[in-house]
């Protein structure tokens, strides 16, 4: 298993630190010599505490207390189907826009700017809160996927009224320009109008075939008083 290779190097690489630091050693007269193994490149902190820390993910992922990372491109259009491109453009420039370290991510200090520049600032508690409530992959900081699951989540009625994520959700102002949604001032304002013009088109619907069934009726009881009236004429 990659884990239990990821162990072994790590095994390796102290084995040879500590022989390194305790100075060469006379082998046993008699004894093979040791294989000499390739040269390898002098151990570093930073390679050391990332082998670490991806040993250490490794074994958090098969205890389930983390979930892998996903390796696949992410298509924000064929995983929120349920908004519009333009939308999605929208939130793509405003998480760009608070993504000061220009990395991809929203971390912990760039959510608080967020929060401070919507009116709505945060504890330290409460940034790291809204975080772990989306944090797919338990790395402290917001994707662009994560970003657009904060409203996924409100448009579906999955956040807390009273919480962080809402009022982030609530207070952006998004420039949506869905059909049939214009003027709208913000997301939730869309959704609003875009159910009150879907209700509208069913209610139309519904009596334009309430119309048909009608006139479907009154042309079935003509043809059979028709032919009542055939009938009686025959006889």
């Amino acid at each position: 298993m990659a884990s239990e290779e990821l162990a072994r190097k790590l095994e390796r690489r102290l084995r040879r630190e500590e022989a390194e630091e305790s100075g060469p050693q006379l082998a046993p007269l008699g004894a093979p010599a040791p294989e000499s193994e390739p040269p390898a490149c002098a151990p570093t902190a930073s390679a050391d505490a990332e082998l670490s820390a991806q040993l250490s993910r490794r074994l958090d992922i098969n205890e389930g207390a983390a979930r892998p990372r996903r390796c696949r491109v992410f298509n924000p259009y064929t995983e929120f189907p349920e908004f519009s491109r333009r939308l999605i453009k929208d939130l793509e420039s405003m998480f760009k826009l608070y993504d000061a370290g220009r990395d991809g991510f929203i971390d912990l200090m760039e959510l608080k700017l967020m929060m401070e520049k919507l009116g709505a600032p945060q504890t330290h508690l409460g940034l790291k809160s809204m975080i772990k409530e989306v944090d797919e992959d338990f790395d402290g900081k917001l994707s662009f996927r994560e970003f657009l699951l904060i409203f996924h989540k409100a448009a579906a009625g999955e956040l807390q009224e009273d919480s962080g994520l809402m009022a982030l959700a609530k207070l952006s102002e998004i420039n949506v320009a869905l059909e049939g949604v214009k003027g709208a001032k913000n997301f939730f304002e869309a959704k609003v109008q875009a159910l009150s013009s879907a209700s509208k088109f069913e209610a139309e619907l519904k009596a334009e075939q309430d119309e048909r069934k009608r006139e479907e009726e009154e042309r079935r009881l003509r043809q059979a008083a028709f032919q009542e009236l055939k009938a009686n004429f025959s006889t």
